[in-house]
């Protein structure tokens, strides 16, 4: 998640055609980062817990041709239709936010306990990282696969510790405590999300199903961990 305009209550349909040339125009800055941003536009009272009743939204996902739509907040693409992403991303927002205007995201979202923390980021693994290995042509531009292994080294470190960081934090992390086979794995990936549109390596494509694989492993060991220990 790029943004996050906190509204005092759902916006109005007028306002939605000049969102969305708003979006349009950004959609064509000459930036990389241009096409790649993905937000939503949240009433307050929907932001500090999830409520499936109030939960249609406006959002835009990342790519070039994307537009601003109303969706539910489980549905956007970081969360993968489930209700961990949502978790996640209310974490990322409270302790790791800046807010550009207004109160500070601390006072509009509640705690996130890491015991919830790492619940969710295995649902996510289940439920996304892992059918990924039945799809890999999902993996054939830089911007989906650089994207990939970086949300699994933030993923990893979640689990890990039980609390959300950047991704350089996650990457420096995960290149040093996960052994050298991903040293440039990750170095390529933070290198190619500045080229989304370009078509990955097929050593990139192969390297992020290694370690894809070595991530579910990495879960089954700490849910072994976990199990004796209680």
């Amino acid at each position: 998640m790029d943004f996050v305009v906190v509204t005092n209550d759902d916006l109005p349909e007028a306002l939605f055609p000049a969102l969305q040339a708003m979006h349009v125009r950004i959609a064509m800055l000459d930036s990389w980062c241009a096409t790649q941003l993905e937000g939503s536009y949240i009433p307050q009272n929907a932001l500090r817990h999830y409520d499936p009743a109030h939960a249609l939204h406006l959002h835009i996902d990342r790519g070039r041709d994307d537009r601003l739509q109303r969706m539910q907040i489980e549905d956007v693409r970081l969360s993968r239709a489930w209700w961990g992403g949502w978790v996640l991303l209310r974490a990322a927002l409270r302790e790791k936010g800046v807010t550009l205007a207004g109160p500070t995201t601390e006072t509009l979202i509640d705690p996130v306990s890491p015991d919830d923390l790492k619940k969710a980021t295995l649902a996510i693994m289940q439920g996304w990282v892992t059918p990924l290995l039945e799809k890999p042509a999902e993996l054939a531009n830089c911007g989906y696969q650089s994207y990939t292994v970086l949300t699994i080294c933030h993923m990893l470190y979640t689990l890990e510790f039980g609390n959300i960081a950047s991704k350089p934090v996650a990457a420096r992390w995960a290149q040093e405590a996960l052994g050298e086979l991903w040293i440039t794995l990750i170095e390529r990936a933070w290198a190619g999300r500045h080229h989304p549109e370009e078509k990955a390596q097929p050593i990139d494509v192969n390297g992020t199903l290694d370690f894809i694989r070595y991530a579910v492993k990495y879960c089954q060991r700490l849910a072994t961990d976990e199990y004796k220990r209680n």
